[in-house]
């Protein structure tokens, strides 16, 4: 099927006003379908042609204004419709297919009893597998849903149920304005937990057979719930609009959350069955916040088109993390953004496929989905949180609550966001926005620093760059940190303005100060920005970071290392000095295990084999003295277990874990770790099929399906490589996590001679696999199976000729470059610690 483009949607919107959608979807046919049907009531200019969108497994009657059409004009899954009146009526009866992608209606068996559960996933264009639509954003209305169901089952929708349930039949009461991205349902035999607050009534669902691990958890996840809602009720004059507040968590969900409004869904792995750490904790809480955000940026007032998705995400970013800091238990929810998420959007805003948070033009619906990235959300809140610095936060605010009064139940652009957000501040934001939101890529800011004979500063500049391929300089408001030996800081504010000082800005507040320590620049993280220390600073970093009370100031500093050694500035072999000398007393948990799975990469990708154990022993050993000096059963040990786990050679102590001999105490070997263990020694030779079918059987869970998958692929063994591969690029029928687990354990650096001959055929076959499944999947199988390990030229050579192909899928062609990309950087690094050695 074609992509949808902004100018046929641009058309159709011009076109066409959606009255209702009447949805009866029966889902008790069993088996692969379900029956759909819908009727729509929309108004047209009269003699207009236009067309909806259906995507059915079997179209069954087709009715256009009391006249039947033939259901034979469906192509390309577009319904044409020619000679519109003003006021018009389509019915549209379909058999409809269910799907193991997670996306249209998602149909999973549970293992662990056999019960089948199924949701819709409408993002981003897919209602339309599930019931026939004008599929665009900007042609919101109301939804009324009906559904028959196994009356057993539990039935939830975005509605309230209109009246009491008849067994067997749900009948949804309408719901207020919605895009059709947004259409939600769950059906099955959930288990459910009701509360209220403030007038609202909660619910939230799960499969049964984690009905315990949710019951445990219940209470946190209401009290988040509860906690955001009134810190959203006091940021915002628009009370939550959409009546109930329902929160469900569903299996082989391929996003983190998706915002429905009054059905929010999440992946069910936010259920948590083992020990987890207070950073997966946070983690739940910012995605309840984000989700809950969307339901005024996104829900209430929704993007035209994809072109302004940041109005989406950015948004749910920045204020997910800020009223999970300000309302929760989690008020160091910046620290992990700054080590976390913005490593995530610096990365991708440094890659070849990199694009404006706020981009012109965006051809079509596929292409939105590839923008679904590190810049749209970190970035994006990134420079939101800039933008509250500039402007204050009152006036941030009053902006704010004027663009959803402006644009209640509707559709808004970039334009009208600024023009409110200027209003409210009296700032004219157009050149703002042109060099933040219409520019790609970073600024990098350097502390160039002079001293006079007494130590004193002489001058104390801060340097910004713009890469030569993106040459724009920005506007920058940021904390500059001076700590002393003890951790002790003096801070102060100032502005970078490159209009003023072309990108040079002398910090005269600090000439004839006492040099301190070390200078950190962008400290409270108040920017979007790569920075970099002075010479003298750098060298401090290792005495200093240990000492320093403040976990931002700290995570900062790992930030700047970790992205130093990325580009090949320094050595990763210096980072993992640093990680030997600091790590052991950090105490906090994110702080720990971000720096922990981020160097990790650096070191199997940029180090050859001999280096990268020596890497890894250094690494271990400081994970086993962090893990010596953690509280028993808290989180810092199990996040310490588990970087010793992936670092350690010694399959004797692993082995012992599993057993319950010498295991540290306090942790807890459950489910969880059981598998990560297991993983490990398989990858080392030293367990295999038989100890992974003995572990599959203990834990006959869905969780327990995609460890063992990931864990067979990962076998050092010919054979299961084989078999591995073929799931990877030709099996359809195993769910969309399954493919995944395997793609994501195939590759591993003590393999690389026994996968060699899969690095040609990563180029040969991934075009073919490509196109055998649905975009989202698609990409998430072909990211995940590229060669990562194979730091080769040829590899290049290779991704190359890929690349130079004209039938390609955007998807795919975006995660070729990127890797490309990745491969490029490594091999520079590996280049430059070739050279400091000869």
């Amino acid at each position: 099927m074609p992509s949808l483009t902004r100018v046929e949607a641009t058309a159709r919107g011009a076109a066409i006003t959606v009255e209702s959608y009447q949805v009866d979807l029966d889902l008790t046919g069993g088996g692969e379908r379900f029956r759909s049907h819908v009727t729509i009531r929309f108004r047209a200019t009269p003699g207009t042609e236009t067309f909806a969108e259906v995507k059915p497994a079997k179209l069954l009657a087709v009715r256009l204004n009391g006249e039947d059409l033939d259901p034979g004009v469906l192509a390309d899954d577009r319904l044409p419709l020619a000679g519109l009146g003003e006021r018009n009526t389509l019915t549209v009866e379909a058999e409809m297919a269910y799907s193991n992608t997670g996306e249209g209606m998602h149909r999973f068996v549970d293992p662990a009893d056999g019960e089948t559960y199924l949701y819709a996933m409408s993002f981003l264009d897919d209602v339309q597998r599930i019931f026939a639509a004008f599929d665009q954003p900007d042609l919101k209305a109301p939804v009324t849903l009906t559904v028959t169901a196994p009356p057993e089952w539990t039935v939830a929708a975005n509605g309230q149920l209109a009246a009491n349930p008849r067994p067997g039949r749900w009948e949804f009461a309408p719901t207020m304005p919605l895009a059709t991205y947004f259409f939600s349902l769950i059906a099955g035999p959930y288990h459910v937990r009701r509360d209220e607050h403030d007038g609202i009534p909660l619910a939230v669902y799960c499969r049964r057979s984690l009905a315990e691990h949710l019951d445990a958890d219940a209470e946190e996840i209401f009290t988040v719930t509860r906690q955001c809602l009134d810190r959203f009720h006091q940021l915002f004059a628009e009370r939550y609009p959409f009546g109930k507040y329902d929160q469900a968590f569903v299996p082989e969900f391929n996003a983190g959350a998706m915002e429905n409004p009054g059905l929010v869904t999440f992946r069910d792995d936010y259920i948590f069955r083992s020990a987890v750490t207070d950073t997966q904790r946070e983690l739940r809480a910012t995605t309840i916040a984000h989700e809950m955000a969307h339901m005024w940026f996104g829900d209430l007032v929704t993007m035209r088109w994809w072109d302004d998705l940041w109005l989406n995400e950015s948004f749910a970013e920045y204020l997910g993390t800020r009223v999970t800091a300000e309302a929760t238990r989690f008020g160091r929810a910046w620290t992990t953004f700054a080590l976390r998420r913005k490593a995530w959007g610096y990365a991708a805003d440094q890659r070849p496929s990199t694009h404006p948070v706020a981009p012109r033009e965006v051809a079509d619906a596929a292409e939105g989905l590839l923008n679904f990235d590190g810049i749209s959300y970190a970035k994006g809140a990134s420079v939101l949180r800039q933008l509250v610095a500039w402007l204050g936060d009152d006036a941030f605010l009053a902006g704010l609550n004027a663009h959803f009064a402006a644009h209640r139940f509707g559709n808004a652009t970039l334009a009208d966001l600024l023009a409110s957000l200027s209003a409210a501040s009296g700032r004219d934001l157009t050149d703002w926005a042109e060099r933040w939101l219409r520019r790609a890529q970073v600024n990098t800011l350097r502390v160039e620093v002079s001293l006079d004979p007494d130590g004193r500063y002489r001058e104390v500049a801060v340097v910004q760059t713009a890469p030569a391929s993106h040459p724009v300089l920005r506007p920058h408001r940021i904390g500059v940190g001076r700590y002393a030996a003890d951790g002790t800081v003096d801070r102060i504010e100032v502005d970078l303005d490159p209009d003023a000082d072309g990108g040079r800005t002398v910090l005269h507040e600090l000439t004839g100060a006492p040099a301190a320590r070390l200078l950190l620049p962008n400290d409270g993280d108040l920017t979007f920005a790569k920075v970099r220390l002075d010479p003298a600073s750098a060298d401090a970093v290792p005495l200093v970071l240990p000492g320093l009370a403040d976990p931002l100031a700290r995570a900062l500093l790992w930030g700047e290392a970790l992205d130093a050694a990325t580009d090949g500035e320094r050595p990763v072999t210096g980072l993992v000095a640093l990680i030997a000398a600091a790590l052991p007393a950090e105490t906090e948990v994110i702080i720990a295990e971000d720096v922990l799975t981020l160097s990790r990469s650096l070191v199997d990708r940029y180090l050859d084999p001999v280096s990268r154990q020596g890497a890894l022993a250094q690494i271990a050993e400081a994970c086993d003295t962090l893990l010596g000096g953690a509280p028993a059963g808290g989180s810092l040990q199990l996040a310490a277990a588990r970087a010793l786990i992936t670092a350690t050679t010694d399959a004797d102590l692993l082995t012992g874990w599993l057993s319950g001999r010498a295991v540290p105490s306090g942790l807890a070997v459950d489910a969880e770790l059981r598998w990560a263990v297991l993983r490990r020694l398989v990858v080392l030779g030293a367990a295999g099929e038989a100890e992974i079918a003995a572990e599959a059987e203990a834990d006959p869970s869905a969780a327990g399906a995609e460890r063992a998958a990931r864990c067979r692929a990962a076998l050092p063994d010919a054979d299961a490589k084989r078999v591995a591969w073929e799931i990877v690029t030709r099996n359809t029928d195993l769910s969309n996590r399954l493919v995944e687990a395997t793609a994501e354990g195939f590759w591993q650096p003590e393999q690389a001679e026994l996968t060699a001959g899969y690095v040609e055929r990563y180029f040969a076959d991934m075009p073919a696999a490509a196109r055998l499944r649905t975009p989202w999947t698609a990409d998430r199988v072909a990211s995940l199976a590229f060669p990562r390990y194979a730091v080769a030229q040829p590899t290049r050579e290779a991704a190359a000729v890929l690349l130079a192909r004209d039938d390609l899928t955007p998807g795919l062609r975006r995660v070729v470059t990127d890797a490309d990309d990745d491969l490029r950087r490594a091999l520079v690094a590996r280049t430059a610690i070739a050279a400091t050695l000869a």
